[in-house]
């Protein structure tokens, strides 16, 4: 029972239903008498073998970087008022460096936004529109 294609050469065949099973393009997976199914199912292996066993998997607490092992233990041990007044000192540092960024950021500003400085914007631009000529008519 020999079959060739063109692609994948010549196949022989054990007896004409497996010859028949591949050129139907039946799943050898899923047809139970064949060896391909039989392994998927495991079927006919030995049960005697035991699974590898997992190795148990072991806590171990290490240092990040930027903080000790000491400082994260210390930390986790604190009491819960103490770790929140330190968070909220910190955040009301963090409020205070913004507001003053802001006013400083306020001020630079107010001193180049003056009425005077943008009348005198005014004024140059005003010159320099008189100053140009009329370009009416003109072809590039």
């Amino acid at each position: 029972a020999v079959v060739s294609t063109q692609s994948t050469g010549i196949y022989n065949f054990v007896n004409k239903k497996s010859r028949n099973a591949y050129l139907k393009k039946k799943n050898p997976r899923k047809i139970a008498w064949t060896v391909l199914y039989r392994r998927k199912m495991k079927k006919g292996t030995e049960q005697d073998v035991s699974k590898k066993r997992a190795r148990k998997t072991t806590k171990f607490q290490r240092s990040i970087q930027g903080a000790t092992l000491e400082n994260i233990l210390a930390k986790r041990n604190q009491k819960p008022e103490v770790r929140k007044a330190q968070r909220e000192q910190v955040i009301r540092s963090q409020k205070e460096k913004l507001k003053a960024k802001k006013e400083a950021k306020a001020s630079t500003k107010k001193k180049t936004d003056t009425k005077a400085v943008r009348a005198a914007q005014k004024k140059i631009s005003k010159a320099n529109t008189k100053s140009r000529p009329a370009r009416t008519g003109v072809m590039m």
